[in-house]
C-alpha cells in the first residue's frame, strides 16, 4: 500500500477562509455540517451518560465495570471529536479544532473494541469452557494488548505527522504510513476476533444440539442460557456493533491510503455514513443492550472466572484419563454459578492490576 507524497504546503500561513486561503485547500476540503456533527456529539454524549448512570447508580443488579468504562471512554472521545468539528464549520482553517477531531475520532473506536473483546471469554465460560480452543480467560490478554498496540501505532503516526509541520515531507509521509499501519492492524485483530467467535459459535451450536464431536452433552444451564431471549439479544447486539466497527475501519484504510486531503477524505457524505453513523450505531447498541441486564454472567469477578475455568480443565482432564466422552461435569457450575449480589465484594476479589471484568 502506498501513500501520496506530501509536498511543501503552500497554505501554511492560512488561518481563515479568504480569496487566497480557499476552503478547498484545507485538509477536509469542505465546511463540516453543523447539524449532523452536533447530532453525533449529542448521541455519543447520551450513550456515555447511559453507560455511566447505569454503572454508578446500580440500575442493574450486576455491574460490568470493564465493559462499561471502556465503551464510555470511547464515547467520550467521539463526543470531543464531533464537538470539535462544529467550529470547523465557521473556520475550516482552525488547526486546533482539526487536530482535536482527527485524533479523537481516529482513536475512539479502539476503546469501544476493547469492550467488545471482553465478551468472548464470558460467553465461553457461561456455555462450555471446554469448547474454546484456548483458555477463555486468556482472550482479554490476547486481544486487549493487541488493540492497545493499534492505538499506540496510530498515535505515534499522528505525533510524527504533527511534528513534521509543512516542510518535513519525509517525516509527514512516515506518520501517514504509521496511521495506516495502525488501522490495518486493527482490522487484522478484529478479523481474528471475529473468526474466533464464529468458530466458538459453530462448536457450541453443535454442542447444544447434542452433536458434539467428542460426545459431550449440554448441561441444563447451558441449554437454558442458549435459549434465553435476553442473552441472544445481547449476542446479536454485539455482533452488529462488531460489524459496524469493522466497516468503519475498512473505510478508514481507504481514506488514509491517499494521504492527507485526498478525494475520499474530502467527501463529507461518505465520512458521515461510514465513520459517524457506523460508530454511533455500535456505541448506541452497546450502551442500550448492557450485559448487566441481558447477560449478567459477564459481571462475574476474576476469582469466579478462574474457578469456573479451573473446574472445567480438571473435569476435562479426568474425562480424558478415564476415556469417558461425557462432559456434563465440565460446565455443571458454569451458568448456574451463584453470582455475588454485593458488587463491591466482587470488585475487592479482583487481583490488583486486573485488566478486565
Amino acid at each position: 500500500m502506498t501513500t501520496v507524497n506530501v509536498t511543501t504546503h503552500p497554505f501554511k500561513n492560512c488561518h481563515e477562509v479568504s480569496a487566497v486561503c480557499p476552503v478547498k485547500a484545507t485538509t477536509l476540503g469542505y465546511y463540516p455540517n453543523v447539524g449532523i456533527n452536533a447530532f453525533f456529539a449529542a448521541g455519543f454524549g447520551l450513550a456515555m451518560a447511559v453507560l455511566l448512570i447505569a454503572l454508578f447508580f446500580g440500575l442493574f443488579k450486576r455491574r460490568t465495570w470493564g465493559y462499561s468504562c471502556f465503551i464510555a471512554a470511547g464515547a467520550a472521545l467521539e463526543l470531543a471529536g464531533y464537538a470539535s468539528r462544529v467550529p470547523l464549520h465557521a473556520n475550516p482553517w482552525d488547526q486546533q479544532a482539526f487536530e482535536t477531531q482527527i485524533c479523537a475520532i481516529i482513536l475512539a473506536p479502539t476503546l469501544v473494541c476493547i469492550g467488545i473483546y471482553l465478551t468472548l471469554q464470558h460467553v465461553c465460560l457461561a456455555l462450555c469452557p471446554a469448547l474454546s480452543r484456548v483458555r477463555p480467560t486468556l482472550y482479554p490478554w490476547l486481544f486487549v494488548p493487541a488493540d492497545i498496540s493499534c492505538l499506540l501505532v496510530q498515535a505515534a503516526g499522528g505525533a510524527l505527522a504533527a511534528s513534521a509541520g509543512y516542510t518535513n515531507t519525509k517525516l509527514l509521509n512516515a506518520g501517514n504510513r504509521l496511521i495506516i499501519a495502525g488501522i490495518v492492524l486493527q482490522v487484522v485483530v478484529l478479523a481474528i476476533f471475529g473468526l474466533a467467535s464464529l468458530d466458538y459459535y459453530v462448536r457450541v451450536r453443535r454442542y447444544i444440539a447434542g452433536n458434539d464431536r467428542r460426545g459431550r452433552q449440554p448441561t441444563p444451564q447451558a441449554v437454558a442460557l442458549w435459549n434465553d431471549r435476553r442473552f441472544r439479544t445481547f449476542a446479536i447486539a454485539v455482533a452488529v456493533a462488531y460489524m459496524c466497527i469493522l466497516i468503519r475501519c475498512i473505510y478508514r484504510i481507504a481514506e488514509m491510503a491517499g494521504g492527507w486531503g485526498n478525494k475520499i477524505m474530502q467527501d463529507q457524505p461518505s465520512f458521515i455514513v461510514l465513520e459517524g453513523f457506523m460508530i454511533l450505531i455500535a456505541v448506541g447498541i452497546l450502551a442500550g443492550f448492557q450485559p448487566g441486564h441481558f447477560f449478567p454472567q459477564m459481571a462475574n469477578s476474576r476469582k469466579q472466572r478462574l474457578a469456573i475455568e479451573a473446574e472445567a480443565i480438571a473435569a476435562n482432564n479426568d474425562n480424558d484419563h478415564s476415556g469417558s466422552h461425557s462432559d456434563n461435569t465440565v460446565t455443571a457450575g458454569v451458568s448456574g454459578a451463584t453470582p455475588h449480589t454485593d458488587t463491591e465484594n466482587e470488585k475487592s476479589s479482583a487481583v490488583p492490576g486486573e485488566v478486565v471484568r
